[in-house]
């Protein structure tokens, strides 16, 4: 026992060096632990900090934003809806003082006026409404000590609000006599580069576009090509005002991949063409067979390496041609193409001044590919110009995106 205690006591003597220096070693080493775990709490707790600072900002932006949509709603849509629903009112009584069997084309034109400011009057409620709840919500995030995720259900439906109001408002400004029609718009590649990717990405464009509003684009017609891209497009919006809206991209549209001074590097172009799609029935143009070339399906289809049955029409005054390839007979196609043809020459009348297609003037009608209409610049800044407006858009992605409203409202408003 005593060897034992001995031995013992050697040992723990004989280490006391090494015993000093490890729980030295031992003391810094949680020492610097403490001081790790201090620094990173108190990171924590500015980040935490932060955190709760830009969150509160994030509220306060939501709020708002959403203020500002319910008070526009509140001094726009009272108004509006007394307007339209007077409106409607005085339609309904000359439906009611009108013998609808007199004349069915007069009546129809007035059916589809009611029917058109019912449609108006209908969503200006759901405005309205959709502005009180994006109100009230907000009240109940603020009884529930600014409810974060409340916040952010109001903010949606302001977003339904503002949404609702600009159609509105962009819709009193279009009053061309077409304006409230469908849109029928055609993509076709030109120039150098890769134009047919560059349709590709405008078809993305458009298609997007529509989704946003909450419609949706038929691409009715697709030509691929070898690289992956389309050599052309055909997209048909069947939604009330889609012409109005688009009638402003007509045109040739550039994407330029670099400026070197003065010089610019144009990449590709494309060429877009809009003309109305009528929603109701089809305007009642007429044409003479005479002054129509059909060409053969066959022929077409040798052309273009298609195997649908395809038809072109050409009008022969005016060189006008419309094609369509869309439909599943050859029959149908022909329909469709006359009706486009219609659109075409109807736009062009509008634009000379006159009433008659056999007074269309063909010497005076513009070339597509001379109008020049949007400028798209890739480097070395991401830049969208608009020709014919003069707007420029720093946000590129955001343009080829679908984001079009600014384009297109500046586009609407210089037809004031």
């Amino acid at each position: 026992m005593t060897s034992m205690a001995a031995e013992f006591a050697f040992v723990r003597n004989g280490s006391t060096a090494t015993t000093t220096t490890a729980a030295a070693a031992l003391f810094s080493s949680n020492w610097k632990a403490s001081e790790r775990k201090s620094h990173q709490s108190l990171h924590t707790s500015c980040m935490d900090d932060k955190n709760r600072v830009y969150k509160q900002l994030g509220l306060f932006s939501l709020k708002k934003k959403i203020e500002d949509t319910v008070l526009r709603a509140e001094m726009l849509a009272p108004l509006a809806l007394e307007l339209e629903e007077a409106r409607r009112n005085k339609q309904e009584q000359q439906i009611r003082d009108y013998n609808l069997w007199d004349d069915t084309a007069k009546s129809s034109e007035i059916l589809a006026k009611l029917a058109d400011s019912a449609k108006v009057v209908d969503a200006l409620k759901d405005l309205t409404y959709k502005a009180e709840e994006a109100k009230l919500i907000t009240q109940l995030a603020e009884i529930d000590a600014i409810h974060y995720g409340l916040f952010r259900q109001a903010y949606v439906a302001s977003l339904d609000v503002s949404k609702l109001l600009d159609q509105y408002e962009m819709s009193k400004l279009l009053k061309g006599p077409y304006d409230m029609e469908g849109a029928c718009l055609v993509i076709k590649a030109g120039g150098e580069g890769y134009p047919e990717v560059w349709v590709k990405q405008l078809l993305s464009m458009y298609t997007k576009w529509a989704k946003k509003l909450g419609y949706k684009g038929r691409v009715i017609e697709k030509r691929p090509s070898t690289n992956g891209g389309i050599k052309s497009a055909t997209i048909e919006f069947e939604f009330e005002f889609a012409y109005g809206y688009l009638s402003g991209e007509t045109g040739v549209h550039n994407i330029i991949s670099s400026q070197n001074g003065s010089a610019l590097h144009l990449a590709s172009s494309a060429s877009v063409d809009v003309f109305p799609l009528f929603l109701g029935k089809a305007h009642d143009l007429q044409i003479d067979e005479e002054d129509l070339v059909v060409t053969l399906p066959s022929m077409l289809e040798e052309e273009q390496g298609q195997t649908g049955p395809s038809v072109s029409i050409q009008h022969i005054p005016t060189s006008v041609t419309a094609q369509s390839s869309g439909e599943r007979s050859h029959f149908a196609n022909k329909i469709k193409a006359i009706n486009r043809l219609k659109g075409k020459l109807l736009i062009l009348a509008l634009e000379q001044g006159v009433t008659e297609v056999s007074d269309i003037k063909k010497d005076d009608i513009v070339n597509l590919w001379q109008k020049e209409t949007r400028t798209y610049m890739y480097h070395p800044h991401k830049l969208v110009k608009d020709v014919k407006t003069g707007i420029q858009l720093p946000d590129l992605m955001s343009v080829l995106n679908g984001n079009l409203e600014p384009l297109i409202v500046a586009h609407i408003n210089s037809r004031q």
